[in-house]
């Protein structure tokens, strides 16, 4: 039986925690969703996550949590890094961070590995992606079924490199980070699902979840702004990947949008 791999792009803000705590397991099981993964590093006010928005996530039916770039941005969400709770940072920052970039769950029968990782085009220079996949696929060998990957990235290209090099040894790689769902859901050569960004699951009255007064101003007078999230109906953004347990490739990749309302 085929294995379902829902990925739900950036959350932002409280509004969009507060929707998916009361739809998240009703669509799951709609779409007949075996595991969630969704990137939360936008979770919290301001950015960031924090460790409430975190606990509220994966109680209401996220597997594993990922980030970005702004993971450090809660000092409370260290200590969840600490715990062992299946919230990930992304795994090319250095080894004495708080937390790790990689997890094994068993879900639904099957070992999922699930691995986090950071863009260094345009972003901060981190270690070096590719060589990273490889050391966490050597030390993970043969303890998972098949495994997912967000790539927290801004460069679309570098998303696309990072799919490539991994066709056929990752089952699902999806891009996160530029909150702008692309066109170009497919599955590659060797059997992996890959979609460049899933999008973003926030309020869609702003500027990638942003109150747009905020972005406007910051891009026309080129001052320091506080990022505010906007208001109003909340859109959850993402992918749905079915994968054959056995063979670990990946037979179908949807985008997903859905209306969620307002909180």
């Amino acid at each position: 039986m085929n294995y379902r791999i829902l990925a739900i792009g950036d959350i932002v803000g409280y509004g969009a925690v507060e929707c998916l705590k009361r739809q998240l397991w009703t669509i799951r099981r709609e779409f007949g969703v075996d595991f969630v993964v969704a990137n939360g590093e936008n979770a919290a006010e301001g950015n960031g996550l924090d460790a409430d928005s975190a606990k509220t996530l994966l109680m209401a039916g996220v597997d594993v949590l990922t980030t970005g770039n702004h993971v450090w941005k809660k000092n409370d969400l260290h200590t969840v890094l600490r715990s062992g709770d299946p919230v990930l940072r992304p795994a090319n920052y250095p080894s004495k961070c708080p937390g790790t970039g990689s997890i094994i769950r068993t879900v639904n029968g099957y070992r999922v590995l699930v691995i986090n990782i950071q863009g260094t085009t345009f972003m901060e220079a981190l270690d070096n992606p590719f060589d990273t996949l490889e050391k966490v696929l050597e030390w993970e060998k043969g303890r998972y079924d098949f495994s997912v990957l967000d790539v927290h990235a801004e460069a679309t290209g570098e998303k696309q490199a990072i799919a490539h090099c991994f066709d056929g040894r990752i089952s699902v790689v999806f891009g996160t980070h530029t909150h702008v769902q692309t066109a170009d859901a497919q599955i590659l050569p060797g059997g992996t699902g890959y979609l460049t960004d899933i999008g973003m699951t926030g309020p869609t009255d702003g500027i990638l979840g942003i109150r747009k007064e905020v972005i406007i101003d910051r891009l026309r007078m080129k001052m320091p702004s506080r990022f505010t999230v906007a208001e109003g109906s909340i859109v959850l953004c993402g992918a749905c990947f079915t994968v054959d347990p056995d063979s670990g490739r990946c037979l179908e990749c949807v985008p997903v949008r859905r209306e969620l309302g307002t909180p």
